[in-house]
């Protein structure tokens, strides 16, 4: 019978060994844990995202109860110390550098040729509470920030980085690489007039909303022939010029929109350099935005990002970015295999089949009957007599 691989190690084989072995060799991650090394680590902490595992001795239990297993993922045993330790000094720049490598990727597979690249950003809290004692409070939660720039288009992250809560939004951005031609969609929160020159000059587009306090002069309107959009009505579309005070400047044109939504009746004045698309589209891309906010509460309800099998710094930055990592897993296992069910229901279901022999084409379908198998030539109701 021809062998067949779990559910688990079919979404391991998306990750390429080769490109990993190279990102722990250039960070020299097998420096202190060789026995554990850096593979055996992000197996285990994949699977403790994937399995809901809340503890090292639960996950350590769950490891050791299905040890016939490791050897087709090319894993050994796992104990709870050496788990410990390997939290506590394996560099973390492993794991993102990997989530990058493999988002990438996604992103090429799946992007149609002449698509427009829109890339959304924001944060989102992770609350560590008093536990954690070397966590930084910044006036509403005591912990870390998640950034995260997402491909609305591919339904997945494109970039992250997790910093102390006290770091800004905006001090993410401002080094985060820019694509040319690219739209970058963002609230507020991401105001900083040089980094908005930046991505001008570098080819790309920004939706932002206007802060109250910033002064602009109209230039000119601009004539509309479409102002209703789904959810807001376009009142006004100007060139306007901003009106700089003190030593703030922001050389570049600028367009003003103004929209109004149905929902609340509120009026939401937007900004952006892009002079080809039409105010509706711009106004459309930024409601878009809000689909970051459901790929936050995505993954806090279904990955493990709420209680942390490790107490340091170290150990928690591995456990989101695992997290991270297993969200791409999914994303991609999805997409390849046509998974038709929804994406809650195919995460449980690998959650509770991670180590059932079976293709995840078929996760949610019946084991198939074994083909090399002979069917039976009698009724077994019926007695049998043996002669000797």
């Amino acid at each position: 019978m021809r062998y067949r691989g779990s559910i688990f190690a079919d979404l391991l084989k998306l990750i390429d060994r080769r490109q990993f072995d190279a990102i722990v060799e250039g960070h020299n991650g097998n420096a202190y844990d060789k026995t554990f090394d850096s593979w055996n680590h992000l197996v285990c902490l994949i699977g403790a995202q994937l399995s809901g595992a809340r503890s090292l001795r639960e996950l350590e239990a769950a490891w050791q109860a299905n040890a016939h297993h490791h050897y087709h993922m090319a894993v050994g045993k796992l104990s709870r110390s050496t788990l410990s330790d390997a939290n506590r000094r394996r560099p973390p720049a492993i794991f993102a550098e990997l989530f990058s490598r493999v988002s990438v990727q996604a992103a090429r597979t799946w992007r149609r040729e002449g698509e427009q690249m829109i890339r959304l950003i924001d944060s989102t809290p992770i609350p560590l509470g008093q536990v954690i004692k070397w966590a930084q409070w910044n006036g509403r939660i005591r912990g870390l920030k998640l950034h995260v720039v997402y491909d609305p288009q591919a339904d997945m992250p494109h970039r992250q980085s997790i910093t102390p809560s006290l770091d800004s939004d905006i001090s993410f951005g401002r080094q985060m690489p820019i694509e040319a031609g690219a739209t970058y969609v963002f609230d507020k929160a991401y105001c900083h007039y040089g980094w908005w020159t930046k991505i001008d000059q570098a080819g790309a587009c920004f939706v932002t909303r206007r802060k109250t306090n910033a002064r602009f002069r109209t230039l000119r309107l601009r004539s509309m022939r479409r102002r209703h959009g789904d959810g807001f009505t376009v009142l006004k579309d100007a060139e306007v010029k901003f009106a700089s005070k003190g030593d703030s400047k922001l050389d570049i044109s600028l367009r003003l929109i103004r929209l109004r939504r149905h929902d609340s009746g509120k009026t939401l004045e937007l900004l952006t350099n892009d002079r080809k698309r039409r105010a509706v589209e711009i106004a459309a891309l930024y409601k878009a935005r809000w689909q970051i906010e459901l790929l936050f509460r995505w993954i806090k309800q279904h990955l493990n990002i709420r209680r942390f099998i490790g107490t340091s710094d170290n150990a928690i930055r591995l456990q989101i970015l695992a997290a991270m990592i297993a969200f791409l897993l999914l994303r991609i296992a999805a997409r390849l295999h046509r998974i038709a069910i929804p994406e809650i229901r195919f995460a449980q279901l690998v959650g509770q089949c991670l180590f059932v022999r079976k293709p995840i084409s078929r996760i949610d379908k019946p084991p198939e009957v074994n083909p090399s198998k002979p069917p039976a030539t009698t009724n077994p109701n019926q007695l049998q007599f043996s002669y000797a």
